[in-house]
């Protein structure tokens, strides 16, 4: 037992399993308890029976399937664009005082502007079709993502980039050959972390000028009042993340296996 509550020390992988399980049953335990005894209205929380009612329906008629491709759509070619733009950028700012000193004041500047301020400007540019949904995604995660890999890259050793120096490489080489694997593994978390932020903003993104997706259903359930379909649309966010969420453990654990030991 002493193992368990250990700083840092692993576990037995049956006994992390139960206990993350335990934990999410005990939220399912928490919910049947306040709805089915109507310790909370109904208005405000439906029973977790309900829910399933509405997900029967919506899949029944292929609503639940249309909005959930429409909003992976975007949040995959989204999330994509602003990382191919983020990788680069911030590589060259960790690597280059230059390139920090170019980039950091306008991203600063920029990454303080609330996303959803520009959701009326966004629609006044470029519509309200998918575009500005991704052009929200974008100005919601490239100026966090960016940053952070540039903090990844800045993490590498000095000692790493003059053993490389030392060997005669070149510095286009040092920077493809030495500072890029380095700082792969921790790029590949934070796009994992920066996934959830960029979630919260194509909700945002559907909440207003939508007519598909899982934030533009929440909407309209509010409208009517239907906390069922509105408490629906949020489970499925929430199982969508952390379906992509172990994707992104999975890649990493594969990729990067001497991580782990160098981490225990």
């Amino acid at each position: 037992m002493r193992r368990l509550f250990r700083i840092r020390e692993d576990i037995p992988r049956p006994i992390y399993l139960a206990v993350a399980t335990f934990s999410l049953l005990l939220i399912l335990v928490i919910w049947i308890g306040l709805s089915y005894a109507r310790l909370v209205d109904p208005l405000f929380l439906p029973t977790p029976g309900d829910v399933l009612g509405k997900a029967g329906n919506e899949i029944g008629d292929g609503t639940l399937w249309s909005d959930m491709g429409a909003s992976v759509y975007r949040i995959g070619l989204g999330f994509l664009i602003s990382t191919l733009f983020a990788i680069p950028v911030g590589v060259i700012m960790g690597s280059y005082k230059i390139g920090e000193s170019f980039f950091e004041p306008p991203i600063d500047l920029i990454r303080y502007m609330p996303a959803v301020a520009f959701v009326p400007l966004a629609i006044l540019w470029v519509g309200t079709g998918d575009t500005e949904k991704l052009l929200i995604l974008f100005i919601g995660t490239f100026f966090q993502e960016v940053l952070l890999i540039m903090d990844n890259v800045k993490a590498v050793p000095r000692t790493l980039i003059n053993v490389a120096y030392t060997f005669g490489l070149r510095q286009w080489e040092v920077l493809l050959r030495v500072i890029v694997p380095a700082s792969l593994p921790g790029i590949v978390d934070t796009l994992r972390i920066t996934m959830g932020w960029a979630w919260t903003y194509l909700v945002v993104a559907e909440l207003v000028a939508a007519e598909s997706g899982l934030g533009f259903r929440i909407m309209q359930a509010e409208r009517y009042l239907d906390t069922a379909t509105m408490i629906l649309g949020v489970l499925v966010i929430g199982l969508l993340g952390l379906i992509i969420d172990f994707i992104f453990k999975i890649i990493y654990a594969r990729c990067f296996p001497y991580m782990r030991t160098q981490n225990g």
